[in-house]
C-alpha cells in the first residue's frame, strides 16, 4: 500500500508526517510557505487516517510506509518534518534508513520507548472506555481538549475534531471487518484492538527491538511546548543528549500541536532550520 499524499513545489523534498491526532491537513498554513520557499512538499496520510485507508488484517510498520513512499516518488533524499506521531516515525526512518533522511524537524515528537506517566495513562483509558461504548464524540472532544494548547482557537478544535473524528471512523470501521474475518477462520483468535490513544493509532505494527538513534546524524530541530504533556516535554528536551547533531527550542505559548496553534511563528521556525541547512 502507498500512503495516500500530495505534493507540489519544486526544489528539495520536503516530507510532512501528521500527528495521531490529525491527518495531512494539518500541514495546510505551512505547506504554501514551504512551497514558496522552494521545496518541494509532500504530505502523507497514515494508515487508517485521511485518505489512506487502515488494515488490521495486515500489519505494516509505518517507517516501511515512509521509505516505500519515497520510493514511489523516486526521492533519494527527504527532509523529514514530524508532528508527534509522525515524529517517532520519522526518528524511526532516520534510525534505519540514515541515507534517506538530510534533515529531521520535530514538533512535540513521540519518541521511541516513551513511557506513559500516571495522567497519560489515564487519558487512554478513558479514551478506550468511550470508545468501548460507542462515544466517538466523546473521544473526539477528549482527544481536542488533551492536544490543544490554550492559543488554539475555536476553528482550529474544529478542525482538529474532524480530522479525529474521521480517524477514530475508518479504524473503528477496519477494525470491525478484522474481527469479523478472524470469527471466520476455525479456531483463529481475534485480534487485539488496537489503542486510540496520540501515537499508539498504529498499534497494529510488530514489536521492534530498540532503536539506535545516535546513527541519526542529520541535522535535528526538535521543538516541544510549554503546555504540553510532561512525558513529550521530557522526551524533546532529552533528544540532543542522544542526536549527534540535534537542537532543542522550547515554546512558551504551544501544546502539543503548535503547527495548528500558531501557524505562521510555526512555518517561520521551520523555515529557518530548513534554510540553515538547505546544502
Amino acid at each position: 500500500m502507498i500512503l495516500s499524499h500530495d505534493q507540489a513545489g519544486d526544489g528539495p523534498t520536503v516530507l510532512l508526517l501528521h500527528s495521531g491526532v490529525c491527518d495531512r491537513r494539518m500541514w495546510d498554513a505551512q505547506r504554501d510557505d514551504l512551497i514558496a520557499a522552494g521545496y518541494r512538499v509532500v504530505r502523507a496520510d497514515f494508515r487508517g487516517h485521511g485518505e489512506t485507508p487502515a488494515d488490521f488484517t495486515r500489519p505494516r510498520r509505518p517507517f516501511e510506509d515512509v521509505r516505500d513512499l519515497l520510493d514511489h516518488l523516486g526521492v533519494e533524499r527527504a527532509v523529514l518534518v514530524g508532528s508527534s506521531f509522525g515524529g517517532r516515525v520519522a526518528l524511526e526512518t532516520a534510525a534505519r534508513y540514515p541515507e534517506r533522511v538530510t534533515a529531521l524537524a520535530l514538533l512535540c515528537p513521540d519518541v521511541p520507548g516513551l513511557e506513559p506517566g500516571p495522567a497519560l495513562r489515564a487519558f487512554g483509558a478513558k479514551e478506550d472506555e468511550l470508545l468501548e461504548s460507542g462515544d466517538v464524540d466523546g473521544a473526539v472532544a477528549l482527544n481536542v481538549d488533551q492536544w490543544l494548547g490554550p492559543e488554539a482557537s475555536d476553528e482550529v478544535r474544529t478542525r482538529v475534531a474532524e480530522m479525529q473524528r474521521h480517524a477514530f471512523e475508518v479504524q473503528l470501521a477496519a477494525w470491525a471487518l478484522a474481527q469479523a474475518a478472524a470469527a471466520e477462520e476455525a479456531g483463529a483468535a481475534a485480534p487485539e484492538p488496537a489503542e486510540g490513544a496520540e501515537g499508539a493509532e498504529q498499534s497494529e505494527e510488530p514489536a521492534e527491538p530498540a532503536l539506535d538513534l545516535s546513527r541519526i546524524e542529520a541535522p535535528c530541530l526538535v521543538v516541544g511546548g510549554a503546555h504540553d504533556v510532561a512525558e513529550f516535554r521530557t522526551a524533546a528536551a532529552g533528544l540532543p543528549g542522544v542526536l549527534p547533531r540535534a537542537r532543542h527550542v522550547e515554546l512558551a505559548w504551544a501544546g502539543h500541536l503548535p503547527s495548528l496553534e500558531r501557524p505562521a511563528e510555526t512555518a517561520e521556525l521551520l523555515l529557518g532550520f530548513l534554510a540553515e541547512h538547505r546544502g
